[in-house]
């Protein structure tokens, strides 16, 4: 029962305030004056290569240091996720949350039960001690299933994190994260009778700095939001995964220290009480190098037009001081290919016109201007961005470089195209059912459309069945499917499996955060007989895509095919598969002792033995 000063009385008449009460062995009691709450997110598969490594080569004792470290290195929440399209993520949570309940030292801090699967996160609920935090639900799939998880939750004696999803897609602005926090308060509180201490809004951190003027204001609005819902929502809390934000400059941990520090000096100020941060990539507020600070408070809040030219210039200054005015136009007089690969990478349209047309006249069609020397130059682009060593906005300013580029040869395709010129192809893009992250999906869209591909995005939470079909009305080319969670994948298996049940032949690309080749080669390829490709990122897509399209592709895709079945068999041989016998089988197998024919010795002495006052040094030779 609540009193009208926000506090619980229980059936003895005792007061207590509606703070957000979390437990391991030991409490852990959020209230307003607590400083930020860390969590813990190496115990996470897509937070940690280690720990996925781990998990994956069933060492869970090994894990389970992960999750020490994280414990002595600060973290008051431990984060625990196997959201992998090739762990069972299921029997790995109850695994491994049962071994960190027989660990004091860990299961003393509360944990949070992370995963896109409702059964994986009801797996966790049922085995895990203390009151936790389920990590999460949404109304991205209707009120009706929202209501039944958060009634489980509310069973399980759990706190929840919400996500700003609803049936439309997610909450990418001010205003919609207002809608749907708003709405999803309004009907855990009121028809669930949820307690409104033990909800957590995850407000979506996105990225800032890409490059692209609508993702400007991504941290300023998440700033402004967590402040509303404070004031405007009574108890409830605050979190996110606060190394999204800086996801544009993943190569520079200098830059991204001084980002997470900055975004959550003003996000704290404005509300948010906990979140998923990596302390070791954490920079004390005060002591970021003072230019830098004033770079990134200018993109963290949307200050400046060039905020985020400003931080990429110095972000390129200090990752190679070598850099003197008098060899900025060295490169002129670099090869023909080097210079046009040079522009695409440093993002540079000055000279591209001349370069092309260079290229143009050197060339038997304009088309293969496209196909060699600019497709050349992407390569890189690709190769370094999937380095680290070129961030997001600067793949976005080369795909300017290169809509430039091929803007210039249109004309002269143009006028080919009665001749011998065929359409470059029309490519379907796609956010698979149930997801709807599309950062990735429209800057693969962005960097197509700059190479004369037409495309027809159907957007977020795409299902399968209008996948297809529009794919037969468009008559496209290619279809592209995009997805950042984990269901995702499975989505993807389905969408193959129906393209090879109705005898269709549109060759698919698989992309997306938590996509791989792996996953790709084992569990989509086998389902579908025409070509599957994984794509690592956007600059590769234009070389896939070209590759499938082109006068070889039924070589590129035997190629393919062959590559996949090799890795996939030598994927599956790496995993060990464990048979078990039946108990009476083991009983019958039990190691027998002959004790009639058995000699024992009786030992020299019996009972206990104490020695005194004796030298340890002697024992070292024998240890």
């Amino acid at each position: 029962m609540e009193n009208k000063e926000g506090m619980l009385k229980t059936k003895n008449q005792t007061l207590y305030p509606k703070y957000l009460r979390l437990s391991g062995l030991e409490p852990l009691i959020i209230t307003p004056e607590s400083n930020f709450i860390n969590v813990g997110e190496r115990t996470n598969v897509a937070g940690s290569k280690k720990f996925l490594r781990l998990i994956k080569e069933e060492k869970f004792s090994e894990a389970l240091d992960i999750a020490r470290d994280q414990v002595d290195g600060g973290a008051q929440i431990l984060d625990v996720n196997f959201d992998d399209g090739l762990i069972d993520g299921k029997a790995s949570m109850i695994k491994f949350l049962n071994l960190i309940g027989s660990e004091p030292d860990i299961s003393k801090i509360p944990i949070m039960i992370d995963s896109s699967k409702w059964e994986i996160l009801e797996a966790g609920l049922q085995v895990v001690q203390g009151k936790c935090v389920v990590n999460s639900i949404s109304l991205k799939e209707g009120k009706e299933e929202f209501v039944k998880h958060a009634k489980a939750i509310k069973r399980y004696g759990a706190a929840v994190i919400v996500m700003a999803f609803d049936e439309v897609g997610q909450a990418d602005n001010y205003n919609r994260r207002l809608e749907i926090t708003k709405r999803s308060y309004d009907i855990l509180v009121d028809e669930v009778k949820f307690p409104a201490e033990d909800i957590i809004f995850d407000l979506n951190i996105f990225p800032v700095a890409t490059g692209m003027d609508e993702h400007r204001r991504n941290a300023i609005d998440f700033i402004e939001a967590t402040r509303w819902v404070r004031q405007n929502l009574p108890y409830a809390s605050v979190s996110g995964g606060v190394s999204n934000v800086s996801f544009s400059f993943r190569g520079n941990d200098t830059v991204r220290e001084a980002m997470h520090s900055v975004f959550l000096y003003h996000a704290i100020q404005a509300g948010m009480n906990i979140g998923i941060v990596n302390p070791a990539l954490l920079e004390v507020y005060d002591q970021i190098n003072k230019e830098l600070l004033e770079l990134v408070e200018d993109v963290i809040l949307d200050k400046r037009e060039d905020a985020t030219e400003r931080l990429l210039d110095y972000s390129e200054r200090n990752k190679s001081i070598k850099k003197e005015k008098v060899e900025e136009l060295e490169w002129r007089t670099f090869p023909l290919q080097d210079r046009i690969t040079h522009s695409l990478v440093k993002g540079i349209d000055r000279f591209i016109e001349e370069d092309v047309e260079e290229a143009r006249l050197l060339s038997e069609r304009p088309l293969h201007v496209i196909e060699v020397n600019l497709m050349t130059g992407m390569g890189v682009v690709g190769d370094l961005f999937g380095s680290g060593k070129m961030f997001l906005p600067q793949v976005v300013k080369s795909a300017r470089v290169m809509k430039k580029a091929v803007a210039y040869l249109q004309p002269f395709i143009e006028a080919e195209k009665d001749v011998a010129q065929k359409p470059n192809g029309k490519i379907l893009m796609a956010t698979v059912k149930g997801d709807v992250h599309d950062i990735g999906k429209n800057i693969v869209s962005v960097v197509l459309g700059c190479n004369n591909y037409e495309i027809v995005d159907l957007g977020v939470m795409v299902p399968a069945e209008k996948i297809i079909q529009a794919a037969i009305d468009h008559k496209v080319d290619v279809i592209g499917l995009s997805g950042l969670i984990t269901p995702s994948l499975d989505e993807m298996v389905y969408i193959a499996s129906e393209l090879e049940r109705q005898n269709l032949n549109f060759p698919l690309l698989i992309g997306g955060a938590t996509t791989s080749k792996a996953h790709t080669a084992v569990k989509i390829d086998l389902k579908y007989k025409n070509a599957v490709v994984h794509v690592n990122d956007a600059s590769r897509a234009v070389n896939v895509v070209s590759s499938l399209l082109g006068d070889r592709n039924k070589e590129y895709v035997d190629d393919l095919k062959s590559d996949y079945s090799d890795f996939r068999e030598k994927f599956l041989n790496r995993q060990v598969d464990k048979n078990y016998v039946s108990i009476e089988d083991a009983r019958k197998d039990k190691f027998k002792i002959d004790w009639e024919n058995e000699e024992i010795f009786t030992p020299k002495n019996l009972g206990i033995q104490v020695f005194e006052n004796q030298n340890l040094e002697e024992l070292i030779p024998f240890i």
